[in-house]
Protein backbone atom coordinates (compact mmCIF):
# COMPACT_ATOMS: atom_id res chain seq x y z
CA UNK A 1 0.00 0.00 0.00
CA UNK A 2 1.15 3.47 -0.91
CA UNK A 3 1.87 5.55 1.97
CA UNK A 4 -0.63 7.90 2.99
CA UNK A 5 -0.52 11.12 2.00
CA UNK A 6 -0.34 14.59 4.26
CA UNK A 7 -3.53 16.31 3.10
CA UNK A 8 -3.32 19.67 1.16
CA UNK A 9 -6.86 21.25 0.42
CA UNK A 10 -5.74 24.34 -1.47
CA UNK A 11 -7.46 23.06 -4.32
CA UNK A 12 -9.82 19.77 -4.64
CA UNK A 13 -11.83 18.60 -7.45
CA UNK A 14 -15.63 18.17 -6.36
CA UNK A 15 -17.14 14.69 -6.12
CA UNK A 16 -19.79 14.58 -9.00
CA UNK A 17 -22.21 11.92 -9.52
CA UNK A 18 -21.61 9.65 -12.60
CA UNK A 19 -18.21 12.02 -13.47
CA UNK A 20 -15.63 11.47 -10.73
CA UNK A 21 -14.79 7.68 -11.20
CA UNK A 22 -11.26 6.26 -10.99
CA UNK A 23 -11.02 6.54 -14.19
CA UNK A 24 -11.77 10.42 -14.08
CA UNK A 25 -9.34 10.54 -11.31
CA UNK A 26 -6.71 9.02 -13.00
CA UNK A 27 -6.81 11.49 -15.71
CA UNK A 28 -7.29 14.42 -13.24
CA UNK A 29 -4.44 12.94 -11.41
CA UNK A 30 -2.15 13.31 -14.13
CA UNK A 31 -2.51 17.32 -15.05
CA UNK A 32 -2.29 18.40 -11.38
CA UNK A 33 -0.03 15.82 -9.02
CA UNK A 34 -0.80 17.95 -6.23
CA UNK A 35 -5.01 18.36 -6.26
CA UNK A 36 -7.12 16.79 -3.91
CA UNK A 37 -9.65 14.37 -5.90
CA UNK A 38 -13.02 13.15 -4.65
CA UNK A 39 -15.21 9.65 -4.71
CA UNK A 40 -18.51 10.08 -6.13
CA UNK A 41 -21.03 9.84 -3.60
CA UNK A 42 -21.22 5.97 -2.11
CA UNK A 43 -23.57 5.09 0.23
CA UNK A 44 -22.94 3.86 3.80
CA UNK A 45 -25.74 1.52 3.19
CA UNK A 46 -24.31 0.06 -0.32
CA UNK A 47 -20.80 -0.52 1.37
CA UNK A 48 -22.42 -2.53 4.38
CA UNK A 49 -24.95 -4.51 1.90
CA UNK A 50 -23.05 -4.34 -1.46
CA UNK A 51 -19.94 -4.81 -3.98
CA UNK A 52 -17.30 -3.62 -1.89
CA UNK A 53 -14.47 -3.63 -4.32
CA UNK A 54 -16.39 -2.50 -7.19
CA UNK A 55 -17.49 0.98 -5.36
CA UNK A 56 -14.04 1.47 -3.55
CA UNK A 57 -11.31 0.14 -5.86
CA UNK A 58 -8.84 2.97 -6.84
CA UNK A 59 -5.49 3.13 -8.06
CA UNK A 60 -3.35 3.09 -4.65
CA UNK A 61 0.08 3.94 -6.58
CA UNK A 62 -1.23 6.88 -8.51
CA UNK A 63 -4.31 8.74 -7.24
CA UNK A 64 -3.25 10.49 -3.87
CA UNK A 65 -4.47 12.62 -2.33
CA UNK A 66 -7.86 11.11 -2.54
CA UNK A 67 -10.89 11.23 -0.38
CA UNK A 68 -14.13 8.87 -0.45
CA UNK A 69 -17.38 10.80 0.22
CA UNK A 70 -20.01 9.32 2.47
CA UNK A 71 -23.85 9.43 2.08
CA UNK A 72 -25.66 8.26 5.02
CA UNK A 73 -27.46 9.34 8.63
CA UNK A 74 -26.88 6.42 10.67
CA UNK A 75 -23.99 6.64 13.19
CA UNK A 76 -23.04 3.15 13.87
CA UNK A 77 -23.49 2.10 9.75
CA UNK A 78 -21.00 5.36 8.63
CA UNK A 79 -18.48 4.82 11.26
CA UNK A 80 -18.19 1.06 9.87
CA UNK A 81 -18.39 2.78 6.35
CA UNK A 82 -15.64 4.84 7.19
CA UNK A 83 -13.28 2.37 8.64
CA UNK A 84 -13.78 0.22 5.81
CA UNK A 85 -12.63 3.63 3.64
CA UNK A 86 -9.68 3.91 6.10
CA UNK A 87 -8.32 0.19 5.08
CA UNK A 88 -8.46 0.47 1.40
CA UNK A 89 -6.30 3.22 1.50
CA UNK A 90 -8.04 6.54 1.52
CA UNK A 91 -6.70 9.48 2.87
CA UNK A 92 -10.11 11.39 4.26
CA UNK A 93 -13.45 10.25 4.73
CA UNK A 94 -16.23 13.03 3.86
CA UNK A 95 -19.52 13.24 4.65
CA UNK A 96 -22.45 14.63 2.25
CA UNK A 97 -24.43 17.10 3.50
CA UNK A 98 -25.06 19.26 0.49
CA UNK A 99 -26.58 17.06 -1.94
CA UNK A 100 -30.09 17.81 -2.31
CA UNK A 101 -31.39 14.93 -5.11
CA UNK A 102 -34.90 13.43 -4.22
CA UNK A 103 -33.14 9.60 -4.20
CA UNK A 104 -31.00 10.94 -1.31
CA UNK A 105 -34.02 12.54 0.84
CA UNK A 106 -35.44 9.54 0.42
CA UNK A 107 -32.35 8.23 2.52
CA UNK A 108 -32.35 10.84 4.83
CA UNK A 109 -28.95 12.31 4.17
CA UNK A 110 -27.44 14.60 1.96
CA UNK A 111 -28.73 18.40 2.26
CA UNK A 112 -31.56 17.43 4.57
CA UNK A 113 -29.07 16.41 7.12
CA UNK A 114 -28.20 20.36 7.64
CA UNK A 115 -31.72 20.05 9.15
CA UNK A 116 -30.29 17.56 11.68
CA UNK A 117 -26.85 18.90 13.14
CA UNK A 118 -26.96 16.81 16.05
CA UNK A 119 -27.21 13.84 13.95
CA UNK A 120 -24.51 14.83 12.06
CA UNK A 121 -22.56 15.49 15.49
CA UNK A 122 -22.75 11.90 15.70
CA UNK A 123 -21.76 10.55 12.98
CA UNK A 124 -18.85 12.94 12.81
CA UNK A 125 -18.30 11.46 16.40
CA UNK A 126 -18.85 7.67 15.70
CA UNK A 127 -16.28 8.02 12.53
CA UNK A 128 -13.81 9.36 14.17
CA UNK A 129 -13.86 6.67 16.71
CA UNK A 130 -13.15 4.35 14.08
CA UNK A 131 -10.96 6.04 12.04
CA UNK A 132 -7.71 8.09 12.60
CA UNK A 133 -7.71 9.91 9.19
CA UNK A 134 -9.43 13.23 8.84
CA UNK A 135 -13.16 13.17 8.94
CA UNK A 136 -14.85 16.20 6.75
CA UNK A 137 -18.06 17.64 6.10
CA UNK A 138 -19.32 18.97 2.82
CA UNK A 139 -22.50 21.32 2.89
CA UNK A 140 -24.62 23.56 1.79
CA UNK A 141 -25.26 27.20 3.40
CA UNK A 142 -28.48 26.16 4.11
CA UNK A 143 -31.86 24.41 3.12
CA UNK A 144 -35.47 26.29 1.74
CA UNK A 145 -36.01 28.84 4.30
CA UNK A 146 -33.70 27.65 6.70
CA UNK A 147 -31.14 29.62 5.59
CA UNK A 148 -29.82 31.84 8.48
CA UNK A 149 -26.07 32.22 9.23
CA UNK A 150 -27.75 30.81 12.75
CA UNK A 151 -28.70 27.70 10.97
CA UNK A 152 -25.00 27.16 9.28
CA UNK A 153 -23.27 27.65 12.01
CA UNK A 154 -25.18 25.53 14.58
CA UNK A 155 -24.28 22.53 12.75
CA UNK A 156 -20.86 23.50 12.06
CA UNK A 157 -20.61 24.38 15.89
CA UNK A 158 -21.45 20.95 16.50
CA UNK A 159 -19.96 18.65 13.98
CA UNK A 160 -16.69 21.01 14.95
CA UNK A 161 -17.12 19.79 18.83
CA UNK A 162 -17.37 16.80 17.68
CA UNK A 163 -14.07 16.65 15.72
CA UNK A 164 -14.31 17.66 12.63
CA UNK A 165 -11.59 20.18 11.51
CA UNK A 166 -12.18 20.61 8.33
CA UNK A 167 -15.43 22.05 6.08
CA UNK A 168 -15.99 22.53 2.59
CA UNK A 169 -19.16 24.45 1.96
CA UNK A 170 -21.28 25.09 -1.31
CA UNK A 171 -21.85 28.85 -0.91
CA UNK A 172 -25.80 28.08 -2.13
CA UNK A 173 -28.54 27.02 -0.69
CA UNK A 174 -29.94 23.48 -1.39
CA UNK A 175 -34.39 23.67 -2.15
CA UNK A 176 -35.21 20.78 -0.93
CA UNK A 177 -38.37 20.86 -2.98
CA UNK A 178 -39.12 22.67 -6.05
CA UNK A 179 -35.68 22.43 -7.99
CA UNK A 180 -34.11 19.38 -9.42
CA UNK A 181 -30.52 18.72 -8.88
CA UNK A 182 -28.86 20.36 -11.54
CA UNK A 183 -31.20 23.37 -11.42
CA UNK A 184 -30.04 23.42 -7.17
CA UNK A 185 -25.97 23.95 -9.24
CA UNK A 186 -27.52 27.14 -10.56
CA UNK A 187 -30.69 29.21 -9.73
CA UNK A 188 -30.22 29.08 -6.05
CA UNK A 189 -27.97 32.60 -6.00
CA UNK A 190 -24.00 32.55 -4.19
CA UNK A 191 -23.33 34.06 -0.86
CA UNK A 192 -19.79 33.61 -0.55
CA UNK A 193 -19.44 36.47 1.83
CA UNK A 194 -21.36 34.42 4.47
CA UNK A 195 -18.42 31.63 3.66
CA UNK A 196 -15.54 34.05 4.25
CA UNK A 197 -17.60 34.89 7.72
CA UNK A 198 -17.68 31.59 8.59
CA UNK A 199 -14.14 31.30 8.21
CA UNK A 200 -13.54 34.61 10.35
CA UNK A 201 -16.13 33.62 13.12
CA UNK A 202 -14.24 30.04 12.98
CA UNK A 203 -10.62 30.67 12.53
CA UNK A 204 -9.29 27.37 14.28
CA UNK A 205 -11.37 25.22 11.36
CA UNK A 206 -10.37 24.73 7.72
CA UNK A 207 -12.90 26.25 5.11
CA UNK A 208 -12.48 25.47 1.49
CA UNK A 209 -15.38 27.45 -0.53
CA UNK A 210 -17.33 25.66 -3.37
CA UNK A 211 -19.69 26.72 -5.85
CA UNK A 212 -19.55 28.80 -9.57
CA UNK A 213 -15.47 29.20 -9.10
CA UNK A 214 -14.50 28.96 -13.28
CA UNK A 215 -10.98 30.82 -13.21
CA UNK A 216 -7.34 30.71 -11.48
CA UNK A 217 -8.34 34.82 -10.40
CA UNK A 218 -11.68 33.57 -8.73
CA UNK A 219 -9.52 31.18 -7.00
CA UNK A 220 -6.63 33.73 -5.95
CA UNK A 221 -9.28 36.20 -5.08
CA UNK A 222 -11.19 33.13 -2.39
CA UNK A 223 -8.01 32.10 -1.17
CA UNK A 224 -7.54 36.00 0.69
CA UNK A 225 -10.88 35.13 2.39
CA UNK A 226 -10.52 30.82 3.21
CA UNK A 227 -8.20 27.87 3.22
CA UNK A 228 -9.00 26.50 -0.08
CA UNK A 229 -11.26 25.98 -3.33
CA UNK A 230 -12.97 23.23 -4.44
CA UNK A 231 -14.09 23.31 -8.42
CA UNK A 232 -16.51 21.36 -9.89
CA UNK A 233 -17.81 21.45 -13.49
CA UNK A 234 -15.10 23.73 -14.71
CA UNK A 235 -12.52 20.97 -13.68
CA UNK A 236 -14.53 18.43 -15.30
CA UNK A 237 -15.39 20.36 -18.52
CA UNK A 238 -12.38 21.98 -19.10
CA UNK A 239 -9.40 20.00 -16.73
CA UNK A 240 -6.49 21.73 -18.11
CA UNK A 241 -7.18 24.57 -15.69
CA UNK A 242 -5.81 22.13 -13.07
CA UNK A 243 -2.77 22.61 -15.42
CA UNK A 244 -2.56 26.65 -14.72
CA UNK A 245 -3.86 25.32 -10.93
CA UNK A 246 -0.44 23.22 -10.15
CA UNK A 247 1.69 26.45 -11.86
CA UNK A 248 -0.33 28.75 -10.17
CA UNK A 249 -1.26 28.08 -7.00
CA UNK A 250 0.73 25.22 -6.04
CA UNK A 251 3.64 26.22 -8.04
CA UNK A 252 4.81 23.58 -9.90
CA UNK A 253 4.73 23.91 -12.96
CA UNK A 254 4.54 20.88 -15.53
CA UNK A 255 6.17 22.66 -18.44
CA UNK A 256 6.36 19.18 -20.63
CA UNK A 257 2.42 18.29 -19.74
CA UNK A 258 0.75 18.98 -23.62
CA UNK A 259 -2.59 17.84 -24.41
CA UNK A 260 -1.35 15.27 -26.84
CA UNK A 261 1.09 13.54 -23.95
CA UNK A 262 -1.96 13.23 -22.16
CA UNK A 263 -3.97 11.57 -24.44
CA UNK A 264 -0.79 9.46 -25.05
CA UNK A 265 -0.73 8.28 -21.43
CA UNK A 266 -4.56 7.68 -20.90
CA UNK A 267 -4.41 5.42 -24.56
CA UNK A 268 -1.97 3.86 -22.50
CA UNK A 269 -3.96 3.09 -19.54
CA UNK A 270 -6.98 2.60 -21.88
CA UNK A 271 -5.17 -0.55 -23.28
CA UNK A 272 -4.47 -1.36 -19.85
CA UNK A 273 -7.75 -1.01 -18.71
CA UNK A 274 -9.64 -2.56 -21.59
CA UNK A 275 -7.37 -5.78 -21.31
CA UNK A 276 -9.01 -6.15 -17.82
CA UNK A 277 -12.72 -5.58 -19.88
CA UNK A 278 -13.57 -2.03 -18.82
CA UNK A 279 -15.19 -0.50 -22.04
CA UNK A 280 -13.44 2.26 -23.61
CA UNK A 281 -16.06 4.73 -23.51
CA UNK A 282 -15.97 4.70 -19.55
CA UNK A 283 -12.70 6.00 -20.19
CA UNK A 284 -13.42 8.38 -22.77
CA UNK A 285 -15.73 10.03 -21.57
CA UNK A 286 -14.10 11.88 -19.31
CA UNK A 287 -11.68 13.48 -21.79
CA UNK A 288 -13.96 15.66 -23.81
CA UNK A 289 -13.13 18.37 -22.33
CA UNK A 290 -9.33 17.50 -22.97
CA UNK A 291 -9.41 19.82 -26.31
CA UNK A 292 -11.82 22.85 -24.69
CA UNK A 293 -12.28 25.60 -27.01
CA UNK A 294 -8.99 24.48 -29.55
CA UNK A 295 -9.67 24.32 -33.11
CA UNK A 296 -11.03 20.85 -33.42
CA UNK A 297 -12.53 20.38 -30.64
CA UNK A 298 -16.56 19.22 -31.74
CA UNK A 299 -14.41 16.31 -33.95
CA UNK A 300 -12.39 14.90 -31.00
CA UNK A 301 -15.70 15.11 -28.75
CA UNK A 302 -17.40 13.06 -31.61
CA UNK A 303 -14.99 10.73 -31.79
CA UNK A 304 -14.74 9.89 -28.56
CA UNK A 305 -18.65 9.35 -28.06
CA UNK A 306 -19.66 8.28 -31.20
CA UNK A 307 -16.87 6.53 -33.04
CA UNK A 308 -15.44 4.69 -29.81
CA UNK A 309 -18.61 2.39 -29.04
CA UNK A 310 -18.38 1.47 -32.34
CA UNK A 311 -17.28 -2.58 -32.28
CA UNK A 312 -13.85 -2.73 -33.98
CA UNK A 313 -12.45 0.54 -31.56
CA UNK A 314 -9.37 0.37 -29.99
CA UNK A 315 -7.96 2.51 -27.32
CA UNK A 316 -5.55 4.29 -29.82
CA UNK A 317 -8.41 6.07 -31.41
CA UNK A 318 -7.60 8.81 -28.49
CA UNK A 319 -4.38 9.76 -29.31
CA UNK A 320 -4.94 9.58 -33.37
CA UNK A 321 -8.38 12.02 -32.42
CA UNK A 322 -5.29 13.91 -30.66
CA UNK A 323 -3.20 13.88 -33.56
CA UNK A 324 -6.28 14.99 -35.79
CA UNK A 325 -7.11 18.31 -33.30
CA UNK A 326 -3.37 19.13 -33.05
CA UNK A 327 -2.86 19.34 -37.30
CA UNK A 328 -6.25 21.57 -37.18
CA UNK A 329 -4.57 23.55 -34.62
CA UNK A 330 -1.34 23.88 -36.12
CA UNK A 331 -2.80 24.67 -39.37
CA UNK A 332 -5.16 27.28 -38.26
CA UNK A 333 -2.01 28.78 -36.60
CA UNK A 334 -0.33 29.01 -39.81
CA UNK A 335 -3.26 30.88 -41.50
CA UNK A 336 -3.22 33.51 -39.22
CA UNK A 337 0.29 33.92 -39.61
Amino acid sequence: MAQRTKINRLFSVAPMMAWTDRHCRYFHRLISPDALLYTVMITSGALKHGDVPFHLNFDDTHEHPVALQLGGSDPAEMAYAAKLGQDWGYDEININCGCPSERVQKGAFGACLMAEPDLVADCVRAMKQECDIDITVKTRIGIDNQDSYEFLTDLIGKSADAGCESFTIHARKAWLKGLSPKENRDIPPLDYDRVYRLKRDFPHLEIVINGGILTIEDMQTHLTHVDGVMVGREAYHNPMIMHDVQSTLFGKPQHDLTRLKLAEMMTAYAEKQTALGVPLKDITKHLLGLYQACPGAREWRRTLTTHVIQENAQPDIIYNAALKVEDEIKSRQFVAA
